[in-house]
């Protein structure tokens, strides 16, 4: 028996340095201090200068048609997960994607169109900057140029365009009162067979780049804003080799007549030899042109009325008005008339927005979104189109959520 003891002393003697060095390495393994961070600490001082911004709209949706009850239903209307900040002293980036469109890769830029920015800002100088990546086209006027979570309802002529474009950008800011911006872009984002069919009477162009000039101004203290703007987007070649383009012309105009009272006006005019925006080609049956037609023309009003009951009760009032024009329905063997006017679509959104917080950009809105569509006497009569209108109740809330 004293053998056998001496024997397992013995045994734990040797055992007791690897038992003691398996202590050591398990607290070693225990302790996260010992490994780097999923950040590295040099990189992490770079956050202070990035912020992550949850832009939503989530709405529960009451429908009519015609004046008939459709249907209810909760709906996510935008949701734009967005990543900003400052890489290097003279070095910015943007990116923000919309998860309520499809991830689909695009043919002609190579990017998801649910992209809306994806590109990087470098500061020349004071005054200076150049950007270049997926950009938004600097088309123009208020209601294009707000954060589109903000936006109730389009007008046709944003609605229907491709407003972020792959390209560069070169920005002049001479003072606060004045900002120039000229952006060379592509056109588009898809092919131009996807886009405008199997054209018989058009050839696609070899460099289809879209040029955007912009200004913003300040005039009369900050009472007159103005951000007007030119574009033209080079698309094609008729049989003759002449260019086909589209030339665009937005011109946004906000007044701050009070303190509490806002009014913007919105002029915008598209002149399409190819029916870039498609309204048109949509309201002429396939059987017909099965591709879209030429020479069409678009013009947009769009008015919005603003008043500040108090800090937290604003009263909002939107209205529109978008003209679709075919110039060249001359060529219409039936077009007996010479008759160019398709359609007028009307839009009038009156809403009430609480701000319930001070120190939270979040807001709840009731609104009424209506819309009238109302086609000419040749658009019916040739095309078989109908006049009908549409309407939605919508109670929900708006926030570019803050998260980092």
């Amino acid at each position: 028996m004293k053998s056998l003891k001496r024997i397992q002393w013995m045994v734990l003697f040797l055992l007791f340095p690897t038992w003691i060095f398996a202590q050591k390495t398990e607290r070693q393994v225990g302790d996260t201090t010992y490994y780097k961070t999923l950040i590295p600490e040099e990189k992490q001082g770079l956050l202070k200068n990035v912020s992550v911004i949850a832009n939503m709209n989530f709405a529960f949706r009451n429908e009519f048609v015609d004046g008939e009850y459709t249907q209810s239903k909760f709906k996510n209307e935008q949701f734009r997960l967005e990543i900003r900040g400052q890489i290097h002293e003279k070095v910015y980036f943007r990116f923000r994607d919309r998860y309520t469109r499809a991830q689909t890769s695009e043919s002609l830029d190579n990017i998801s169109r649910s992209v809306d920015l994806a590109y990087i800002r470098v500061d020349i100088s004071k005054s200076w900057s150049v950007s270049a990546g997926k950009l938004c086209a600097d088309w123009g006027a208020w209601e294009f140029d707000w954060n589109p979570i903000d936006i109730y309802e389009y007008s046709d002529i944003v609605e229907y365009a491709d407003n972020f474009l792959t390209g560069v950008g070169f920005t002049y800011t001479p003072s606060t009162k004045n900002q120039w911006t000229l952006q060379i872009l592509d056109s588009r984002t898809k092919t131009f067979e996807e886009l405008y069919g199997q054209q018989p009477n058009f050839t696609e162009s070899k460099a289809p780049l879209a040029f955007v000039a912009n200004w913003r101004g300040s005039l009369f203290d900050g009472k007159v804003k103005t951000i007007w703007s030119y574009s033209l987007f080079n698309e094609a070649q008729d049989a003759s080799g002449n260019g086909a383009n589209m030339n665009y012309i937005a011109l946004g105009n906000e007044f701050n007549l009070t303190p509490k009272f806002r009014f913007i006006y919105d002029f915008k005019w598209s002149d399409e030899q190819l029916d870039r925006t498609g309204v048109v080609s949509e309201t002429i049956p396939n059987d017909l042109y099965n591709y879209s037609v030429a020479n069409t023309l678009y013009i947009g009003h769009w008015v919005n009325l603003r008043y500040i009951v108090s800090p937290k009760v604003h009263l909002t009032f939107v209205g529109m008005l978008d003209i679709s024009n075919w110039k060249n329905s001359f060529n219409d063997p039936e077009n007996t008339t010479g008759e160019e006017h398709i359609r007028n679509a009307y839009g009038f959104i009156p809403a009430v927005e609480v701000y319930p917080f001070d120190d939270l950009n979040l807001k709840f809105f009731a609104n009424w979104v209506g819309r009238s569509y109302e086609y000419s006497d040749y658009a019916m009569d040739r095309f078989g189109a109908r006049n009908y209108n549409t309407g939605r109740f919508t109670v929900g809330f708006i926030s570019p959520l803050g998260i980092l």
